[in-house]
């Protein structure tokens, strides 16, 4: 091992632990306001891609993008050409605080060496949770977090024989895989260990995204624990048990989730939180640490509207503290504030949105509140291509302050939820929600968009006190 070597620099250096989103947009950022004599940058990645999209995985795997490399918003030779010294499958191992110093193993050869640092960004990102079960590391079980993962599955999708697949889990990588796996020809069960699946939606709610994925052929199990991968005498997945039944299995999807991946972080002594997430303050330094920054999914963030942290991995976000923190890291000033959980997502054409806090999320906030659920359409009743939708508001009980939005739909129903994301972090109330002006024309919207007609129904609840 190389762990002496004396290095020679001018300027400030920073190091960048993770390539995805939140990394490489700090150092792309960073690089922006100060120029290599400046600020050298030196950037570990341990796995073969950088800047790619995860969340364009399912779509890749279902057909709907034809190639992985359009999921890559900029390569590794792309990012060196910008005088970011970047080093691909190189796994930092160790994070030595005191000395100001990474270990970096080279994860082909396998040699490693010690990195100095002025600067250090934190952007390790999360791993797909993989529960403790018997076979659940057997060949055909795939979890999908990089495009490696996705490659992977591919490849065993490309390779087996069989046509029916088992999707553990119902959250958003989980419903988005069925479809995909669907699309690809394959007979699908979802086994899901919540009454609805979606559970980022009240069970009202995920029970349409049921009635949907039923619909699309999709074998819907609910309120069932996996305690099982069974496997065949050639070590293959074969079929997925529970404790009342078992579903054959020639391939396994894992969709229960992910967790920040923050064991580094948590070697080298760094805070984290109660969900796992590195704690940082507004302007994403590491609590404590005045040279550490973190960003993507490995860090927890300020829920607007209950107070709390919470961990949301999102690409959305990722790019965010990218770009803030490397605004910091180059000699300026961003900060943080929070977010307010926006989520959209799809089953075939069904389009399910969510922002703010759910009726468990009110109730361990500890408020009060009111639900009102309304019927509407995406456009005029009278035009043609109108397509049904329901949207759930909560609201505060007495000052009618909107708490949360949930949209089940067809086309052109998920993106009003936007419109729920902007009051959530306006602090506005159902009233003031009710004068919006949004816009109209008979193609869009009814002349009272849905989120108006929902907002009014709050206005009543909340004044009769319901």
């Amino acid at each position: 091992m190389n762990m002496s070597r004396a290095e020679e620099r001018s300027g400030e250096r920073l190091v960048v632990v993770g390539g995805d989103a939140a990394g490489m947009s700090a150092a792309s950022q960073a690089r922006r306001l100060r120029g290599p004599g400046e600020l050298e940058i030196v950037a570990f990645e341990r796995g073969h891609f950088t800047s790619f999209s995860a969340c364009g995985i399912p779509y890749w795997v279902g057909g709907d993008v034809p190639e992985r490399d359009r999921l890559i918003a900029r390569t590794p030779e792309e990012h060196r050409a910008r005088d970011i010294d970047l080093r691909m499958r190189t796994e930092v191992v160790d994070i030595d605080v005191e000395g100001s110093r990474v270990r970096a193993r080279d994860l082909d050869s396998g040699t490693e060496s010690w990195t100095s640092y002025d600067k250090l960004v934190i952007a390790t990102g999360a791993r797909p949770i993989r529960p403790d079960l018997p076979g659940v590391d057997a060949p055909g079980v795939h979890g999908v977090q990089t495009l490696d993962d996705g490659q992977a599955l591919l490849d065993t999708l490309t390779a087996t024989r069989g046509r029916r697949a088992v999707v553990v889990g119902a959250g958003y990588i989980g419903v988005e895989m069925a479809e995909a796996l669907i699309n690809r020809g394959y007979e699908v069960t979802v086994v899901n260990r919540g009454r609805e699946p979606m559970s980022t939606l009240d069970p009202d709610m995920g029970r349409l995204v049921h009635k949907a994925m039923e619909g699309l052929g999709i074998t819907m199990v609910d309120d069932a624990e996996v305690t099982a991968l069974r496997t065949g005498d050639d070590g293959r997945v074969r079929a997925v048990a529970t404790d009342d039944a078992e579903y054959p299995a020639d391939v396994v999807v894992l969709g229960i989730g992910v967790r920040p991946e923050t064991e580094l972080a948590k070697a080298a002594g760094l805070p984290v939180g109660d969900h796992g997430g590195l704690l940082t303050d507004l302007a994403l330094r590491v609590r404590g640490h005045e040279n550490i920054w973190a960003g993507g999914d490995c860090v927890e963030v300020l829920d607007l509207v209950s107070g709390h942290l919470r961990h949301i991995p999102l690409g959305t976000h990722a790019n965010k503290h990218g770009q803030i923190i490397g605004a910091n890291v180059g000699g300026g000033y961003a900060t943080f504030p929070g977010v307010v959980g926006t989520a959209v997502s799809k089953v075939c054409d069904l389009e399910i949105a969510r922002t703010g806090l759910r009726e468990k999320d009110a109730d361990r906030a500890g408020l009060q509140y009111v639900t009102v659920t309304i019927e509407s359409t995406s456009r005029a009743g009278y035009y043609p291509g109108a397509a049904p939708m329901t949207v759930k508001m909560l609201a505060e009980r007495r000052t009618g302050r909107l708490l949360g939005v949930q949209i089940v739909g067809r086309e052109g129903a998920g993106k009003r939820v936007d419109i729920a994301a902007v009051a959530l972090t306006a602090g506005m109330t159902v009233e003031q929600m009710t004068v919006l002006d949004l816009g109209y024309a008979p193609p869009f919207s009814p002349v009272w968009d849905p989120i108006l007609v929902a907002a009014r129904k709050a206005v009543a609840a909340v004044r009769s006190g319901a």
